[in-house]
């Protein structure tokens, strides 16, 4: 196994995890600001970068059942959301293949 480089955004707001600064993903490529996590608001985002993934497992949301995986930080291995793998509801389908970030877990890097 090689070394691990991480992707630094360019943009006039990018968000990176709490605890190490790493950038995560661009304030341009939020799909939806109405979401909800364990700590509060959360975010929809289309594209993340320097995360690594859990096992996929199923779980009932208040939107139905899914397929996500816990997504964590590449540098300092913190949770920061999870990734929707498959949703079952039709109407959720928009999901899948996307990411939450929950904003507690997150700071401004710019």
């Amino acid at each position: 196994m090689g070394l691990a480089y991480n992707v630094y955004l360019n943009s006039s707001k990018i968000y990176g995890c709490k605890t190490c600064k790493t950038h995560l993903a661009n304030h341009d490529d939020i799909i939806s600001r109405n979401f909800r996590g364990q700590h509060g608001k959360a975010y929809l985002f289309d594209n993340v970068v320097n995360i690594g993934q859990g096992e996929p497992g199923e779980r009932n949301m208040t939107t139905g059942r899914h397929i996500v995986c816990d997504i964590y930080c590449k540098q300092c291995k913190e949770t920061v959301g999870w990734k929707y793998d498959k949703a079952f509801e039709t109407s959720e389908k928009y999901k899948e293949n996307k990411f939450i970030l929950e904003a507690e877990l997150l700071c401004q890097v710019t």
